[in-house]
């Protein structure tokens, strides 16, 4: 049951969940109020039932932006041309890009982690070799079935760490007539599945800016777990970490394990809201869709410094909060949510 602090004026509540967005909490801090006080901000907001095609904002039925859309022509094209300086690609490593083609890897496990979602774990080559994918980037996919006239191509996120030798994970949700997660899903141990890359994304540095927030639905966590996880495994970053998260069920939340490990060892630096569509009875979060009152009281200002909003999921979730991409290579004009609450396009990146 809420206490009595969770039925405060309005605006006392949006300041003090916006107060995280500037300076860090105190030591000990308990999320749990916090968490309710975004429930009923979340609730207190007009539902933004903005859809493509048939997918909702979290995504329902079709395969995320980032990771499962298909690939156009121009996917290929971000590959650097070769490793080096500037790509964040050492040429010993697995992936190289360039001319380095697909190379087929062996599916080694695959784990059900929740009713639509597996976790796949494929082999690379050389045991001691590492994935050479810089932060943050993905893998294209290949694989033509025997009744295919043409292969079926998909980007992935890997979740694996990129230092971590001789094996790349992948958190897979199914989607229905999803023609590469339902293969991947397929797969057995034993069988091999073709990948070409790394295709770059945002390059991350330490500290190179001094709050990011994300923006995710359904699948699209997977590259913003990349840059979360880069972040704190480095002593030397000190950046600010805000995620909110929108899903269709409870169940449906990925890595949030994961993530609720980063926040018990790193309370002041990182925090993270749900919300849910169809959230279990008596959940305390966000319920509903991604809200403009939500974000206002949870991530940093567009005046708060130095900050860097990442968004990414079904194409209903760009369109509400920050306007599609206009292409895999370009980030397209600046819309939807964030554009109304004054964010500049330089501060918000579509993955």
């Amino acid at each position: 049951m809420f206490t009595s602090r969770v039925f405060r004026p309005a605006q006392q509540l949006s300041s003090h969940i916006r107060r995280y967005a500037t300076e860090p909490p105190k030591s000990g801090s308990n999320n749990t109020l916090l968490y309710g006080l975004v429930g009923a901000g979340a609730l207190g907001g007009g539902y933004y039932y903005l859809n493509s095609g048939t997918a909702g904002q979290h995504g329902t039925q079709h395969e995320s932006a980032a990771h499962g859309q298909p690939a156009s022509k121009n996917e290929e094209k971000n590959i650097p041309a070769k490793a080096g300086p500037g790509t964040g690609v050492a040429a010993s490593k697995c992936f190289t890009g360039g001319d380095q083609g697909f190379i087929s890897l062996l599916l080694e496990s695959s784990e059900s982690v929740s009713h639509n979602t597996k976790k796949l774990r494929f082999k690379l080559n050389e045991e001691d070799s590492v994935s050479g994918l810089p932060v943050a980037s993905a893998l294209l996919t290949k694989y033509k079935g025997p009744e295919m006239e043409k292969p079926v191509i998909r980007p992935y996120t890997p979740v694996s760490d990129e230092d971590e030798p001789g094996y790349l994970d992948f958190v897979v949700k199914v989607y229905p007539n999803g023609p590469m997660s339902e293969h991947l899903h397929a797969m057995k141990p034993g069988q091999r599945l073709d990948f070409k890359g790394p295709i770059p994304k945002y390059p991350w540095t330490a500290n190179k800016h001094e709050h990011v927030a994300f923006i995710a639905g359904g699948t699209g966590i997977t590259p913003m777990y990349q840059v979360a996880r880069a972040i704190f495994k480095n002593p030397e970053d000190k950046t600010k970490v805000t995620l909110v998260f929108g899903n269709v069920k409870e169940e449906d939340i990925l890595l949030k394990k994961e993530f609720e490990e980063l926040e018990q060892k790193f309370p002041q630096r990182f925090r993270a809201f749900y919300v849910l569509d169809n959230p279990p009875e008596g959940w305390q979060q966000g319920k509903g869709f991604i809200t403009k009152d939500l974000l206002k009281t949870t991530l940093p200002g567009p005046k708060d410094g130095n900050i860097k909003l990442f968004v990414c999921g079904p194409p209903g979730l760009y369109k509400a909060i920050s306007g599609p991409k206009k292409s895999p290579g370009e980030q397209g004009e600046l819309s939807g949510v964030l554009a109304e609450l004054g964010y500049t396009q330089d501060q918000v990146y579509k993955f």
